[in-house]
């Protein structure tokens, strides 16, 4: 079988024949029946009890250790990514320091980071929220939680048994899709098992209609199997078709796998933090459905004067600009939301992660549409400016939504309160301010770097010098950040070690409780 870039976008297709079926059906089934008050459905009871809907989870004993197994699993993922990365980090202008053991080297290093981070922490994070959040929002408890612990624990093996093969030189050596073809496996299995349990607790919801936050979740569970099935088919993809591939995937890890798990997080805690509806509902569905269409093949921009034909590219670049609908759509309804409401900034720490992460979406969407334009692209392609995009959108959108999640779930869970307010906010600003200066370093940096490669008259080692104040900077940022992730932890075993406490959960007192 010759696998080639017309059988890629044949299978594009095929995907968004499905989704055209699930549009069918959503507008059938009176979906698209929509007013503002179904914006208003976050707020309501379930009308055949007296509980409320956040109150499920804490009252199943299964469906409680679930969460709570994959909160705790994801924060030792971010830890052990963190401190990766941070080494990572240094060995770019200390190139001579941990030489003497090959999975210290930076090529390693690099890439346990990222499959740690991305697969452990905010893969796993996130669908734990999405385990908590699906079943509250269609008013219902978790089916099967046995099933999707199975599959939490397989995932989490496969993870680190996958980083570990990286640190010893084990690797399917493409970017993003390093860890074993062979683990690969388990981690399908694992995708499954937790998917199953979502889905079906959907099939059995309460509700007729399905909030916006729902529909990104489903979208990703069966966008994600599609992505990671055919990116790790073995032995297929070669040469420049194997580039494509790889990119494909790449790209739509992050647009259609993480992206969904942050913006349906935000949809929701938003709203129910400061407890009011979305400026306009009928423009978070048509964000939804924007994503869907424009975000399947933007990743081809980073093949811009790759051995690919330019009419891929092409589409890419169209696509990548069009995706400023989504953004847009998202921008209208949770900004104007958030910052119209900005006393609630100031009592609930939680919204500040994900109010502030949600500006990020935007931040780095509108700034992927930009550098997908050749012009701009020339520069800054092949430069670190590139790893400062990639970590606003991955790190500063989806890792603070998930970092604000994860505050307000806890107590809810456990009948606890956070031992300390105060960590809390230094995690806030320690996170802040270091990617603020990771960020700035890489971008300014980044951009010098792409200007000198293209000065013939100057020598490629120069683009390489100029950056060691940035890469410093880089350093001093991350080694922030880390130190953030550190207090985040801490304070995550000292909720568990301190004593329960009964935390209100009403949705009149939602803006107090979320201070906890």
């Amino acid at each position: 079988m010759t696998f080639t870039i017309g059988t890629l976008l044949a299978v594009s297709f095929v995907a968004s024949l499905l989704a055209i079926a699930a549009l069918i059906w959503a507008i059938s089934s009176g979906q698209f029946d929509i007013s503002q008050k179904d914006a208003s459905v976050i707020f309501e009871q379930d009308p055949s009890t007296a509980i409320n809907p956040e109150e499920e989870a804490r009252l199943d004993p299964a469906w409680r250790r679930l969460l709570l197994t994959m909160f705790i699993s994801a924060t030792v993922w971010l830890v052990l990514g963190s401190i990766f990365g941070l080494i990572a980090s240094f060995k770019m202008h200390l190139p001579d320091w941990l030489t003497n053991s090959a999975p210290l080297t930076f090529g390693r290093l690099r890439t346990m980071h990222l499959n740690s981070v991305i697969y452990g922490f905010l893969s796993v994070g996130g669908i734990g929220v999405a385990m908590w959040l699906g079943p509250v929002i269609f008013k219902t408890t978790l089916r099967w939680p046995k099933v999707a612990m199975s599959g939490a624990i397989l995932w989490n093996l496969c993870v680190a048994v996958g980083v570990t093969a990286i640190a010893y030189g084990w690797t399917d050596g493409l970017e993003w899709l390093e860890i074993p073809w062979q683990i690969d496996i388990g981690l399908g299995i694992a995708g499954a098992l937790m998917a199953s349990s979502l889905l079906t607790t959907a099939a059995r919801r309460k509700v007729e209609h399905i909030y916006v936050s729902n529909w990104y979740y489903m979208a990703a569970l069966l966008w994600f199997p599609v992505l990671f099935i055919v990116a790790n088919i073995p032995y297929l993809h070669v040469g420049s078709q194997q580039a494509t591939v790889n990119w494909w995937f790449a790209h739509n890890v992050l647009g259609l796998w993480l992206t969904p798990l942050g913006l349906g997080a935000a949809y929701y805690f938003i709203p129910k933090i400061i407890g009011k509806p979305v400026y306009s509902y009928r423009l978070s569905l048509l964000g939804f459905w924007a994503l869907a269409l424009f975000y399947s093949q933007v990743g081809m921009h980073h093949l811009i004067g790759g051995p690919v034909p330019t009419w891929v590219v092409s589409l890419s670049v169209v696509q990548s600009v069009m995706m400023i609908v989504p953004v847009i759509a998202v921008a209208i309804n949770q900004h104007v939301l958030s910052l119209s409401n900005f006393w609630a900034w100031k009592q609930s720490i939680p919204l500040r992660f994900i109010a502030l992460g949600a500006i990020m979406y935007t931040l780095a969407s509108l700034q992927g549409s930009i550098q997908a334009i050749r012009a701009f692209n020339t520069v800054v392609h092949f430069t670190h400016y590139t790893v400062g995009h990639a970590h606003l959108g991955a790190y500063a959108f989806v890792a603070w939504v998930l970092f604000g999640a994860i505050y307000y779930l806890l107590p809810r869970l456990t009948d606890r309160d956070w031992p300390s307010l105060t960590l809390i906010s230094v995690h806030f600003w320690l996170v802040v301010v270091g990617f603020a200066i990771y960020f700035v370093s890489l971008s300014v940096g980044g951009w010098f770097q792409g200007m000198a490669m293209l000065d013939p008259a100057r020598d490629f080692l120069d683009s390489m010098q100029l950056t060691i104040p940035y890469l410093t900077g880089r350093s001093v940022g991350g080694s922030l950040m880390t130190l953030g992730h550190l207090v985040f932890a801490y304070n995550l075993l000292a909720f568990f070690l301190s004593k329960p406490t009964r935390v209100p959960t009403s949705t009149s007192s939602a803006v107090s409780a979320s201070t906890q």
